[in-house]
């Protein structure tokens, strides 16, 4: 190819490109744009596009990159307000981004599946390709690892799926349990009795709980031995039968009480083990359980490793771009713009 032609070829690809997206009323467009169209200043700040309305159609224009990508995140945004759906920050860039991979229409998929009731009876779904992949593994498997950074729904998604298995009678008990030892902190040096220095590293587990049992119901079902929510070294020398366990912040286990953990569950039990491996609270010395498990066991049958990544992240926009600086810094990458 000649200079010429390269040129002519560069010059294409900046001439203005435009699509038009048909609406069926103003109040389908507000609800897209949101509220002092915020949604829109995203869209428009994710894609490079310019992006108005003329009440009966949405226009996009810009590169043909950028206004490609920016009618591919509307058309998408807007089949999903019509399937009663709300949008907000998070599925918008989510919705971006799998744009940009030329997965757009992936995003609908997310619609469908209702994981689980709170407990007044909001619908929890997936809200990442991420998270439905953790969700099918915790459906199929027995043993099921869940790995990622803070606010990827590793432990929700978890405590769903065994509240669920409860009510169905697939369980006859839920287990919830940690390592307690975070942050650098050891119970034999913190103020107070057993349950005043355990509830701390357990608040996690006992509100994720609440959402789902009612806090009246959830003390009941404590009460009567149907769910126990206790420090990891409780699991020494039991075997537990009929039961949903839930490992959370594996991290911190040492390979010694990992494997103790692991050979706990008995018939008709299922576990799982969630943790992020970037966040290990141990002496540098003593080596992450977690970390040692998912190399010893990643071909074992039956055993189902899923990793969540900080595109999985559905907490504020500033935790994605935190992990990800972290992502970077840790690994030696330069410094980029997000």
């Amino acid at each position: 190819m000649n200079d010429f032609d390269q040129a002519l070829d560069t010059e294409q690809v900046r001439a203005p490109h435009q699509y038009e997206l048909a609406v069926e009323s103003m109040d389908e467009v507000l609800r897209l744009f949101g509220v002092f169209d915020e949604n829109l200043s995203i869209i428009q700040q994710e894609t490079g596009a310019i992006i108005k309305t003329d009440g009966g159609s949405i226009r996009i224009t810009g590169e043909e990159t950028a206004a490609s990508l920016a009618y591919a995140v509307m058309d998408k945004l807007l089949s999903i307000l019509r399937r009663g759906e709300n949008i907000d920050r998070s599925r918008i860039r989510y919705a971006v981004d799998l744009a940009k991979e030329g997965n757009a229409e992936l995003i609908l998929e997310l619609l469908d599946d209702v994981v689980a009731f709170t407990n007044k009876g909001r619908r929890i779904k997936c809200k990442t390709l991420g998270q439905k992949k953790y969700v099918s593994a915790l459906k199929r498997h027995t043993v099921v690892f869940g790995v990622g950074p803070a606010g990827t729904g590793k432990t929700y998604l978890a405590v769903a799926m065994a509240v669920l298995a409860f009510k169905n009678k697939e369980v006859e008990k839920i287990i919830l349990t940690r390592p307690a030892v975070e942050a650098g902190e050891k119970l034999g040096f913190l103020p107070g009795d057993l349950q005043n220095k355990v509830d701390p590293y357990l608040r996690p587990l006992y509100d994720a709980l609440y959402d789902f049992l009612g806090s009246e119901n959830f003390h009941q079902l404590v009460e009567r031995g149907a769910i126990e929510v206790a420090p990891l070294a409780y699991m020494r020398g039991r075997t537990l039968n009929d039961a949903f366990i839930i490992l959370d912040e594996a991290q911190n286990c040492t390979c010694e009480q990992m494997k103790m953990f692991l050979t706990r569950f008995g018939e008709g039990s299922r576990v799982v083990v969630t943790g992020d491996i970037t966040q290990i609270d141990l002496p540098r010395e003593r080596k992450s359980g977690l970390v040692h498990a998912l190399d010893v066991l990643r071909d074992v049958e039956g055993i189902s490793q899923v990793y969540l990544t900080h595109k999985d992240v559905v907490r504020h926009e500033m935790v994605q771009r935190i992990i990800r600086a972290y992502d970077r810094a840790e690994s030696g990458r330069p410094h980029s713009q997000d």
